[in-house]
Order: structure tokens, then sequence, then C-alpha cells
């Protein structure tokens, strides 16, 4: 098939369209509109493909994107663009409507009119794949799990615009019957990913020395997914997915933001020593909490289990180690992209 994949320089993207290019015989193009967030160096081992192709673009820019899709042809649309850290999203909120919403309004609208003129034969194996979040259901207490009927309760401006994306997505399928897919997915965590996040955060503040900062108390729940279970799912989804429905993908792995944090340290004290023999976790400490600090995350994923066959492969800890020492064996990679974060800060851009 031709997969069109948007946000393919991000961390999912990137993780989706390597796994396709080395695990299948698919054609992609990779439409990235290259922020802060993207970086092509994440893509350096398929790039080579005779399979794989990338066009810089924006979502929100009508021409470009209809322009992309009329020249790739995609037989599948994978949209994973967007706007993606809550922490950026209370500073800036702007950017994550206009992605976010305009985005996914901008592609959708293409991506139907792209369908319509499809033969029948290919407009029946067409697929609009929206990917989004479980931050969308909101908080959960000590107990229970979001399902695939969960109602929407968004609480910061990141998820209440992946919420109306959703909701958009939704809407186009059952107005205008283009054949969409949305997956919500737990939170991701594996190679490449962008070093702001928390767990290359304190992967990379820990070898610099720095203090490994810690929102509140540490005790706010995640369910981490390794990000090679999780474009696994995205490819089950849709190839097999049927259309109008939605899937939660999960890893079965909670844990508390501090558990995390002391489970890296624990592995760099194996992998990496301190100098001075003591334990990453003596640079623990505590910050003020994230306004609105949604408490829990749970992910029930037994309907992409029982009804496409899919699970995860990774145990946490299995994950986290990979995880670890990928950071310890490409440090290139992520200094590169420090190191353009700190040039564009001193010339007044932002990240």
């Amino acid at each position: 098939m031709r997969i069109l994949v948007t946000g393919g320089a991000g961390f999912i993207g990137s993780a989706l369209v390597r796994h396709l290019i080395e695990s299948a015989e698919h054609d992609v193009l990779n439409f990235d509109k290259l922020t802060y967030a993207g970086t092509l160096t994440s893509l350096s081992s398929v790039a080579s493909s005779p399979r794989y192709r990338f066009r810089q673009g924006d979502i929100c820019d009508e021409q470009t994107v209809v322009a992309a899709i009329e020249d790739f042809q995609p037989d599948i649309i994978t949209h994973l663009a967007a706007e993606s850290h809550v922490d950026r999203s209370i500073d800036g909120p702007g950017a994550f409507i206009q992605t976010n919403v305009v985005g996914t309004y901008t592609m959708l609208a293409a991506a139907l009119d792209y369908w319509r003129k499809l033969p029948t034969d290919r407009a029946q194996s067409f697929r609009f794949h929206h990917i989004s979040t479980d931050e969308v259901f909101g908080s959960l207490g000590e107990t229970g799990y979001f399902t695939e009927t969960t109602p929407y309760d968004p609480r910061s401006p990141y998820s209440a615009s992946k919420a109306g994306s959703d909701h958009l997505v939704s809407a186009w399928g059952h107005t205008f019957g283009l054949p969409v897919l949305i997956t919500n997915c737990s939170n991701n965590y594996g190679p490449y990913h962008f070093p702001e996040k928390l767990i290359p955060l304190m992967i990379v503040k820990a070898l610099a020395g720095e203090p490994l900062p810690v929102y509140g108390n540490g005790t706010n729940v995640r369910d981490w997914l390794y990000v090679e279970d999780h474009v696994r799912a995205l490819q089950c989804v849709f190839e097999k997915g049927v259309p109008g429905q939605t899937y939660n993908v999960g890893g079965n792995s909670e844990r508390r933001n501090i558990d995390v944090v002391k489970t890296v340290c624990e592995i760099l004290d194996r992998l990496q020593p301190r100098d001075d023999r003591q334990s990453y976790a003596e640079q623990l400490t505590y910050v003020a909490d994230r306004p609105g600090h949604d408490q829990r995350y749970a992910i029930d994923a037994a309907k992409i289990g029982n009804e496409l066959g899919w699970k995860p492969f990774e145990s946490f800890e299995s994950g986290i180690e990979k995880t670890v020492a990928w950071y310890l064996a490409n440090r290139d990679w992520w200094t590169e992209i420090l190191d353009r974060s700190q040039a564009a800060k001193r010339r007044g851009l932002g990240t």
C-alpha cells in the first residue's frame, strides 16, 4: 500500500515510518513541517530506501496538503502531526488549536475530496487513520480504566485540542461517509523521544549532573507504552480495523512518575555510574505541580486485542532498559537537538 504519514519526523511518526519501511513492503510519504520536535535524523536508517520519500509541509496549508495527496495517491492516510506537549499548551494554547484542530480539519477536507474521486475498489479500501491520546478522557481515580466508550473530559489545552480533532474525524465519518479510524494511546516512550519529555529529560539531566525535576509529589500515574509496540498497533488498525471504530492502545504498565524516574536512575547507576559512585537518585528534586495535572491515566486495550489480535511485546521493565541504553549509545542524536534548541533561544525564536 501507499501510506501517507503526517508528522512522520516526530517521535511516534518516525517510529511508524521506520517500521513500515523496515518490516513491510509499503511505500511511505512522510509529510512533516519540521517544527522543533521533528527531525529527519530520526529517519536516517530508512532515508535511502526507494520506498520512502519526504515532503516538507504544514497540515494547515490547504494547497500543500492537497498537492501532497494528489501527487502521492495514498491508500492510507495516518494522521499523527500535532502539537503534543501539555506544558507548552499551557504557555501557548493558540498553536495547539491551530495545528490540532484547524490542521485536522484541513487534512479531512482534502482527504474527503480525494476519496470521492477514487475508483470504487480503491475507495472501499481507503482509510483515514487519526492518532490521538488517552488524555482526551480526563483523569481517573485510583481504580478503573479508559475504554472506547469513556466520555470525553479533557483538562488541558492540549487534550482539549485533541478531543476537538477526534470529534471532527468522527463527524467526517458519520456525516460524509469517509472511512475513518481513531486510536487513543497511553504515554509512549522509547528511542528517538524528544528530549523535553519525561523519560529522556530525566536521562539527559541525570547525565549532565543537573537536578531531576518531578512535579508535585510524583504520585501521578501513567500507563506506559513502548513506541515500537504502538506502531505495530497502528499498522494493525489501518490494515484490519473497522471503519468508524475507535481502538484504545495501552501498554498495561501503570507507574507513578516518581517510580519511573527512580527506575531510570537505577538503570543509569548500572550502565553509566556517576564518577562519585553515588546514585543518580541523589539529583531528584520536587517542583511546583503543573496546573490542572491529571492524577491517573490507564487504558483498557481489550478491544484491539480481542478484535484485531494485537498485544504489546515489551513490559515496562524491558522497554525502559532498552530506552536508557539507546540514549546512552546515541548521544549525538539528542545533543544535536539540544544544541539546536539552545541556538534558537539565543536568536529569540523560542523552541
